[in-house]
């Protein structure tokens, strides 16, 4: 079986999106395959209460979301940070019908059709071949970008390969999501002075020295959809939990976590429409899993991914029993959780729980132009940008490892949290080669997510606002890329530009 069409998109992320409704709108037939059953990734995936960053740089369909969220509600755009899930995929289905673009579900690319001198389409698990003119990866993985060939990288570099401040593995700080002194990594010794066994949910490899590249990549979680409504689902005990699991929870409780209320361990407020709650990963113990198991994503099959997706949903579900019910929680925090469920018409097909599992970094492109933590910081407007960021360099927890304390009279070991760090920059220039693929390795084809850049730049990069934008701009450049008959690397970028701003694009820093 094949198929032809002038521009294919593969992975159904809001990116996604936004590239087909782009190319198509440019006047491109357009496919949008997508391997799983929803659309929008984790807009629609349970991060519902969305980052932004100065929102005078939030131009074309980023700000048209923003619009229909807010006439949906009937508010002014902006009173909320973002909508229901299901609103949200409900908004990006609309986009494609309006716009004629045809999507394919349960479409796993495992192949690229190369031509030699570039992409030329893709082969899904089926056998079906799609050919196109252009093709756009938006998926979280950049798993197209692996196929075709094009460099890319997963995990943190070497502070010496960028210069930059921030790279490599963090020294161990005080903060939010840290793990205060005194938790105990021993399974066998809560005191922390006899080494054995550690505890789940503690990473077993030792640390790198500070500033050394490790591969890892920032922690995995879901971010849960609650319901605070009447009608609200409760939370139960689910199969396989194992209580052991916790016991770093209650070793933070007795070291000052009971003092915390609920709300600081999951973000509980009715953050979203309808008594509704984007429930966050917060503090040192939280619904991200930090054992380094996500530094596998990216290169797993389909069956691997699947199994590191159920164990971080096991967590998830576990970690609500655990806060719900275990004795050694305190009665206030277990009551606040009694008053919230899963919201029932939320994510019914898959248990309550999102599809989209929040895979917050995977590869990253090595392409024409590589962005790093100088750029952002300096607030650098190249003349092919094609879109601004200017969301904080925001690098979530990495790993939860251990160290030994050498004190008086004995040296003793405790838990630590690695890797958090969250530092503003100024907005900042995205330019057009940061999608593009060396032009020797891959032609025709874009990123629209794992764009080229450093671990440390693509931490402020990641949003899924910058992902619409992005998203835009690499549908439009495929499309007027097909039109006149060029490579995606030698697209006019004055005239993609032009077709940008003409979108509603703010290419200029405010």
């Amino acid at each position: 079986m094949s198929a032809s069409v002038e521009v294919v998109v593969v992975g159904g992320t809001a990116a996604g999106v936004c590239a087909a409704v782009a190319a198509a709108r440019g006047g491109a037939q357009t496919l949008l395959l997508e391997a799983g059953r929803h659309l929008g990734g984790m807009v629609s995936g349970g991060l519902g209460y969305t980052d932004v960053g100065d929102v005078r740089v939030l131009g074309g369909l980023a700000a048209e979301f923003r619009r229909e969220v807010a006439a949906h509600y009937g508010v002014a755009v902006g009173a909320y940070a973002g909508p229901e899930p299901h609103v949200a995929e409900g908004i990006l289905r609309a986009w494609l019908e309006r716009a004629g673009v045809a999507v394919t579900f349960d479409a796993r690319v495992v192949s690229v059709v190369d031509t030699g001198s570039g992409v030329a389409g893709v082969v899904l698990a089926d056998g079906t071949v799609v050919t196109a003119g252009a093709v756009v990866d938006a998926t979280y993985e950049g798993d197209v970008l692996a196929l075709a060939g094009a460099t890319t990288r997963i995990g943190r570099e070497d502070r010496v390969l960028h210069g930059e401040e921030f790279a490599g593995r963090q020294e161990i700080k005080p903060g939010r999501h840290s793990m205060p002194w005194g938790v105990s990594p021993f399974a066998g010794d809560p005191r922390g002075l006899v080494a054995g066994e550690l505890l789940a949910q503690v990473a077993p490899e030792p640390m790198v020295e500070v500033g050394r590249g490790d591969g890892h990549v920032m922690s995995y979680g879901y971010r849960l959809c609650l319901s605070s409504a009447d009608d609200r689902i409760p939370f139960t005990e689910p199969p396989g939990y194992d209580p052991a699991y916790w016991e770093l929870g209650r070793r933070y409780l007795a070291v000052g976590g009971a003092a915390e209320p609920a709300g600081r361990w999951l973000g509980l407020e009715p953050n979203l429409p309808g008594g509704k709650c984007d429930a966050n990963s917060l503090g040192p113990v939280s619904l991200s899993v930090l054992d380094g198991s996500a530094r596998d994503w990216a290169t797993s099959d389909a069956d691997g991914r699947a199994a590191i997706a159920s164990a971080h949903e096991a967590h998830a579900r576990s970690f609500l029993w655990f806060l719900s019910s275990d004795p050694a929680v305190p009665r206030g925090i277990r009551d606040e959780l009694a008053g919230w469920g899963f919201a029932p018409d939320e994510f019914a097909d898959t248990a309550h729980v999102p599809h989209q599992l929040y895979v917050r970094e995977a590869r990253r492109l090595v392409g024409e132009a590589h962005l790093t933590e100088h750029d952002l910081r300096r607030g650098l407007v190249p003349d092919d940008t094609i879109a601004l960021g200017s969301y904080h360099l925001d690098i979530r927890e990495v790993q939860r490892s251990w160290t030994w304390a050498w004190e008086h009279p004995d040296a003793q070991a405790h838990v630590v949290s690695e890797g958090y760090l969250s530092v503003g920059v100024p907005a900042y220039g995205i330019p057009y080669r940061a999608l593009l693929p060396r032009r020797e390795e891959a032609g025709n084809l874009l990123a629209a997510v794992c764009v080229s850049a450093s671990h440390v730049a693509f931490s402020s990069i990641r949003m899924e606002p910058q992902y619409q934008m992005l998203g835009q701009a690499a549908g439009t450049a495929a499309a007027l890329a097909v039109r006149t008959g060029v490579s995606v690397h030698d697209v006019d970028v004055a005239r993609l530009r032009e077709e940008l701003v003409a979108a509603g694009a703010i290419l200029s820093a405010p």
